[in-house]
């Protein structure tokens, strides 16, 4: 049995995999990282090696101590991939877009895969049908839009609407909804437009927090996964156990 960890800003989500399926998925602040693994090391006996993908910085000790009672594997620059890396900055390239790209080449092989994940940021990664990495684009998510309205502005208030009835707001409030999500969704179907006029038969993935809303709005064809980048991440682990 594994562990993938998928360490974000905010928040931690791990799941524990049983010969490649997910058995159970949990999501947790970082405050608690030590405490949730450990538990769930206690539950599940089985479990040999746990694969931490960070985009933060996460605890050293407790990691550390961890590593006494399962073998780690942090993901980076060194891991063994299952694609080809065109990236001109490999080693700037995030070990969140790292998972999801491992997970496209799993879950869809010899495809044209369109990778959006939809949390603090907005990141698009495209996997080309030869299994290669080509790069993507990294863009402000809902609440760090709404972030910026309020801190750049004198009088623009701090908003978390996950709504959207209709694009013309008719209060401040409403406005800055429409301008925010309507702005976010018309982004992405026209990210996705813009990947399938240049590649054919594209298949289109949306994970990430934000999933639910965006899923519903998108008039764009695409498959929806919460746990794609965990998928990702063990199979990642897989090919490292024995390098």
């Amino acid at each position: 049995m594994t562990i993938a960890v998928d360490a974000g800003n905010t928040f931690v989500k791990v799941a524990v995999f049983q010969s490649g399926t997910m058995v159970e998925c949990e999501k947790f602040r970082k405050a608690f990282f030590f405490e949730k693994i450990s538990g769930l090391l206690k539950r599940y006996r089985g479990i040999t090696d746990m694969v931490v993908a960070s985009v933060s910085d996460i605890d050293e000790d407790a990691l550390h101590a961890l590593k006494v009672k399962v073998r780690v594997h942090v993901l980076d620059g060194c891991s063994r991939l299952p694609f080809e890396n065109l990236y001109t900055t490999p080693k700037t390239l995030g070990a969140d877009r790292i998972a999801l790209m491992a997970a496209a080449c799993k879950v869809y092989p010899g495809k044209n895969t369109l990778v959006i994940d939809s949390g603090t940021c907005i990141t698009y990664d495209f996997l080309d049908a030869r299994n290669r990495y080509l790069g993507g684009a990294i863009s402000p998510g809902i609440r760090m839009r709404y972030r910026a309205l309020h801190s750049f502005t004198a009088r623009l208030p701090l908003l978390d609407i996950m709504e959207l009835d209709d694009f013309i707001g008719d209060s401040t409030a409403t406005s800055m909804a429409s301008g925010v999500l309507n702005g976010v969704v018309n982004e992405i179907d026209g990210v996705i437009g813009q990947y399938r006029e240049r590649f054919q038969n594209l298949t289109v993935i949306l994970t990430g927090g934000d999933l639910d809303f965006l899923s519903e709005q998108l008039k764009s064809s695409i498959f929806a996964n919460p746990n794609f980048l965990l998928e990702g991440l063990n199979y990642i682990l897989e090919l490292n156990k024995n390098p």
